[in-house]
């Protein structure tokens, strides 16, 4: 929490408090996964995005629906960090911890910055939940939180207090609204907008009007605590950061890949067809699309990983704009039909929204580890295209990109984002339609040799074969697993065809180098050490790499978008530089591919705990390298 500067006011507490002003706040709250949490942190970033600042989320939350309350494996996070300029990540401390139990302290107090404010709920603090969190006293009076400002706030029963007077619940539900009443005070203290709020509560609460009054009437309960409470003798302004001129919204990574799913559909005509089994972090994809039949969409909830895909593979032999989700474990069932998409050579979406493993593993935390799996996981010579999203917006644009290339080259396209990418969130300047890329195809109609019809006789330029959809007269033709006879598409067992159409899907795949855009690199002091990364590093390279260069070093970095086929130009590239630095969560994925394909001394940096990486440790690792 940098100051900038600092305003002070002699006027009574209750009517005018000092405000100071500050560049940047990460603020993280934390509670039982029942706490409501996640829509605490999610109405506040809305609100901060309204206001007009920079901002990144990062929710963390347990896998299980519902962990033991007030247990360590059960709290849930939920981290904003909000500026005045430009910022690239969630923040690696937080400055601000609000703390609604014990173990919700315990999870977190090591993460926050010394010197920075804990809120905690008193009221949580009974000797049992001590005990639940392997507390032997209390940290209210052991000293060991003497290096943070500690508010000690009695937010359930304050809140209890408050809404006494409404009629129709119970004391366990009004209870219930202390998120909204640790909301309310920090609003106030951070100086919030709170018409937005007041009016989501009156909408999500419609169907329960007591509900609806108790949650705003604990939001200002504890917007009027911050300004009557002596405690709280400060409050704190972040101007709005100079952003492009458009309008803005907030979006999830799962949200703006829904809608770069819904603009493929209609960029190219296609009518859009989601296959899909639930399975963390992917749901949300399936959770927004549902409802927006308006849009020309199908979703599909199948009883399984196969059949989703399966589907999916059928939608696109039909005509449409065919997409499949899932995570890591889904993916792996869906690897058959992948390979049969491969050998049919017809458009398929497969998204992966990445999260840790092996097997079940951490199904709400974040991983990279699926690239070598979307690379190589089918059996025999099956390459297949690559897209990696690396910020939530630009899931987008990563879900636009991955159509393109499916529909124009008749091939199926993985799609990689991640559970940080999915469930972050960040402003997003909504583009103008006009603007986005023409992906339109044509059906074939007619035989295209004489009076026949060749279903795998291809395009020049693209290797890609025409798409006939099935009922088209004079365009029958055969499909299946089977290896194809070139341009006819009989069945063929015969070696020299064999050996001709595998090369020739691999000659497809690796031509859609030359459609892509080439590697782009930030170079701007002549460096000799490239930091190359993928996926949902980009942030916190690009925050590392500021950092170090303020520091008086030079550093470039690039980032891949397209992983198969590489950027034409990504070999001159990593060999125009002495030392290559590769960031991934995964123990060295992208680093085995570059060294293999272009036989660089790539050296990682890798970590799998669940977590993104943090700018200064970053920061730390390429300094080293730089300096060495």
């Amino acid at each position: 929490m940098r100051r900038r500067r600092s305003v002070s006011y002699t006027s009574e507490i209750a009517k005018s408090k000092p405000v100071e002003q500050l560049e940047r706040v990460v603020i993280r709250f934390a509670g039982d996964s029942g706490d409501g949490m996640q829509l605490t942190g999610d109405r506040f970033t809305s609100e901060t995005a309204v206001f007009g600042n920079d901002l990144a989320t990062f929710p963390d939350f347990p896998a299980e629906i519902r962990a033991p309350a007030g247990s360590l494996p059960g709290v849930s996070g939920f981290q904003v960090h909000f500026a005045d300029h430009d910022i690239l990540t969630p923040g690696d401390q937080p400055n601000v911890l609000v703390a609604m139990n014990p173990a919700a302290l315990k999870v977190n107090i090591g993460d926050l910055a010394k010197g920075g404010t804990v809120i905690v709920n008193t009221d949580a603090f009974s000797e049992r939940n001590l005990q639940k969190a392997a507390y032997t006293a209390s940290p209210l009076e052991d000293g060991s939180l003497s290096d943070f400002h500690v508010h000690e706030v009695a937010l359930s029963s304050m809140t209890i207090e408050a809404l006494k007077e409404v009629d129709g619940i119970t004391s366990r539900e009004a209870e219930r609204s202390k998120n909204f009443f640790a909301l309310g005070l920090m609003s106030w203290l951070y100086h919030r907008p709170v018409e937005g709020t007041l009016a989501f509560i009156e909408s999500k609460f419609s169907k329960r009007p007591e509900i609806a009054e108790a949650n705003a009437k604990a939001f200002k309960a504890g917007w009027n605590y911050g300004e009557t409470s002596e405690d709280f003798a400060i409050s704190y302004e972040v101007a709005p950061a100079p952003l492009a001129p458009g309008t803005y919204r907030q979006i999830s990574g799962n949200t703006a890949l829904s809608y770069g799913l819904i603009a493929a559909s209609r960029l190219s005509g296609l009518p859009l067809f989601l296959g899909a089994y639930p399975i963390t972090p992917a749901s949300g994809i399936l959770e927004e699309l549902a409802p927006l039949k308006h849009f020309g969409v199908r979703t599909f909830q199948a009883e399984d990983e196969i059949a989703a895909s399966g589907a999916a593979l059928g939608a696109a032999f039909g005509g449409s704009l065919a997409v499949t989700t899932s995570a890591g474990p889904g993916v792996v069932l869906k690897s058959e039909t992948v390979g049969l998409a491969v050998t049919l050579e017809l458009p398929l979406l497969i998204v992966d929204v990445q999260r840790a493993g092996p097997s079940t593993g951490m199904p709400t935390k974040p991983e990279q580890a699926d690239l070598l799996l979307v690379m190589f996981g089918r059996n025999s010579e099956s390459p297949v295209p690559v897209v990696a999203a690396s910020t939530p917006a630009g899931c987008f644009d990563a879900a636009i990109e991955a159509a393109r290339i499916a529909i124009k080259y008749r091939t199926p396209v993985f799609l990689l984002s991640d559970a940080y990418l999915a469930n972050g969130s960040e402003p997003w300047l909504i583009p103008d339609v006009d603007l986005l890329p023409d992906i339109s195809t044509e059906f074939a109609t007619t035989p295209n040799d004489g009076e026949r019809f060749l279903p795998y006789k291809r395009n020049d330029e693209t290797l890609a074969r025409p798409w006939a959809l099935p009922g088209t007269p004079g365009l029958e033709h055969r499909i299946g697993g089977l290896e194809k006879e070139t341009e006819t598409g009989n069945v063929s067992y015969d070696p020299d065809n064999h050996d001709l159409m595998v090369r020739l899907r691999a000659a497809k795949v690796a031509g859609i180098a030359a459609d892509i855009r080439e590697l782009e690199v930030d170079d701007p002091d002549g460096a000799d050490t490239l930091v190359l990364g993928w996926g949902s590093t980009y942030g916190a390279i690009g925050a590392a790499a500021r950092r170090v260069r303020a520091s008086g070093r030079k550093v470039a970095t690039a980032h891949l978008h397209h992983l198969n086929p590489f950027p034409r130009n990504t070999g001159e590239i990593v060999r125009a530089y002495d030392k290559v630095l590769v960031p991934e969560i995964n123990l060295g994925q992208l680093r085995m591919l570059l060294r293999a394909e272009y036989l660089v001394d790539a050296i990682g940096y890798n970590k799998v705990r669940g977590r993104p990486f943090q700018a200064a440790e970053l920061e730390g690792a390429i300094i080293v390298l730089v300096d060495s």
